[in-house]
């Protein structure tokens, strides 16, 4: 089974847990077991392989979170990256060349296409299987699954099926409605889109050439900055004549609120917190490495990181995107491939910044024209590479860098030190890549 899960968002709607680099199907809310915790992409990754070992999953994603599905789910995941952000049909049409030209995979193979931050059980891909098989063997050149919606909600479009089978040809689509109009499409049994779709690989690349002036995967990635900004629903599937829409009454949830996040977790406290007999509905998700205490709140979400402090009533958590918007700050955490960083203070001519290498990783041999460097190392043991030197590196060891040394570390171990930044330009522009002889 072909599975691409669309990897995307801004991050703005779960602030300040998620932030330009870390979207919310990064963050990790589901208990792993031995006190750990999964995010959104490792669950419906994990899912996945439970519900078909074999399945070729492709993850299509903007290049800034590569690092990031690296880090939580290995160096070997498929990524189909997107230079810069087009919409869903430029991702999607991108993705399935890649999976042909790229994976070799056969044109006339099904893929099934969905979210990667849907909240769901077994059940889901199971449907996900049929759904395949649909796409294989039936007659629609497009099969979608229709949630059955369990309220009138604003925020999804809609599937109204001709009939009330299990799978069933489109008589039409609805956007977004309001409370009383959801009502009516309900009771003419209308289905929430949940943005799950299946087609044969070969219908897809065929309307990509159709609509788009190009060779192979190769030569659309080479020109997807200039591709139209239009969604896979607009594209084809609106447009689409031979379409059918498949029933799937599991539990399925968008988490794409702190409302709704709160309402999927298993522990009202992550990280620390303590709340007296009196809270009623109260989570606290603190990534911050002192106390949150609350008392007699009800209905609240409190949310601490290094970008900042939500507390906020559930409801009109929904509401914070604009004022997100206004607060324009550095990023101040994000999980790369080799590990993360996270930033502690920042003053005019410094930044002190907290970074975790994972075993077996480092950083890229480098050097800054404008800035001097400082490694404290705090925890585990590796190796640092200073203009060409190694030298190995344990807990309380300090490295000293100026301006043009080049530079580098290796972790043996999980390896966790202090880097600061000394200078009157500190930007992420100010890096020059070496190559290490040797």
């Amino acid at each position: 089974m072909n599975i691409v899960l669309l990897s995307g968002g801004s991050g703005k709607r779960l602030w300040p847990l998620s932030n330009d680099v870390r979207s919310k199907q990064f963050i990790k809310i589901f208990p792993a077991g031995k006190g750990k915790y999964e995010s959104m992409v490792q669950r419906v990754y994990r899912q996945i392989k439970e519900a078909d070992p074999e399945a070729n999953v492709t993850i299509a994603t903007s290049k800034t979170q590569v690092s990031a599905i690296h880090n939580q789910l290995g160096a070997d995941v498929g990524i189909s990256i997107e230079p810069c952000r087009r919409d869903t049909f430029p991702a999607i049409a991108l993705a399935t060349m890649y999976l042909i030209d790229e994976l070799g995979v056969s044109p006339d193979e099904p893929v099934v296409v969905c979210p990667v931050d849907p909240y769901v059980d077994k059940d889901y891909f199971e449907a996900i299987k049929k759904l395949s098989d649909l796409a294989s063997t039936g007659k629609a050149n497009l099969t979608l699954m229709g949630i059955e919606p369990t309220y009138p909600s604003e925020k999804y479009g809609y599937i109204i099926p001709k009939d009330t089978a299990e799978v069933s040809e489109v008589e039409t689509f609805k956007e977004k409605p309001t409370v009383d109009v959801a009502k009516d499409y309900i009771a003419r049994g209308a289905l929430w889109n949940g943005g799950v779709f299946a087609y044969k690989l070969k219908y897809v690349a065929d309307r990509a050439h159709e609509l788009i002036d190009f060779n192979d995967y190769r030569d659309l990635f080479a020109k997807y900055d200039t591709l139209e900004k239009i969604s896979f629903d607009y594209a084809v599937v609106e447009k689409e004549d031979k379409i059918s829409v498949m029933r799937f009454k599991g539990q399925w949830k968008d988490l794409g609120t702190w409302n709704t996040l709160t309402e999927a977790m298993e522990e009202d406290i992550i990280g620390k917190g303590v709340m007296n007999d009196k809270c009623n509905g109260v989570n606290i998700i603190n990534e911050l490495n002192v106390p949150i205490l609350a008392m007699g709140l009800t209905d609240v979400i409190i949310s601490a990181s290094p970008e900042g402090i939500l507390v906020s009533d559930k409801e009109q958590s929904s509401y914070i995107k604009p004022f997100v918007d206004e607060m324009v700050s550095e990023v101040m955490f994000a999980e790369k491939s080799w590990g993360s960083y996270e930033v502690i203070n920042i003053e005019k001519e410094a930044m002190t910044i907290k970074v975790t290498l994972n075993p077996g990783h480092c950083m890229n041999y480098h050097s800054h024209k404008h800035r001097n460097e400082v490694w404290v190392v705090i925890a585990g043991e590796g190796r640092t590479v200073i203009d060409g030197m190694e030298q190995n590196v344990k807990p309380g060891d300090v490295i000293t860098m100026a301006a043009g040394c080049k530079h580098m570390v290796y972790a043996d171990t999980e390896l966790k030190l202090i880097e600061v930044q000394l200078g009157s330009e500190i930007t992420v522009e100010d890096k020059v890549k070496h190559r290490l002889k040797g």
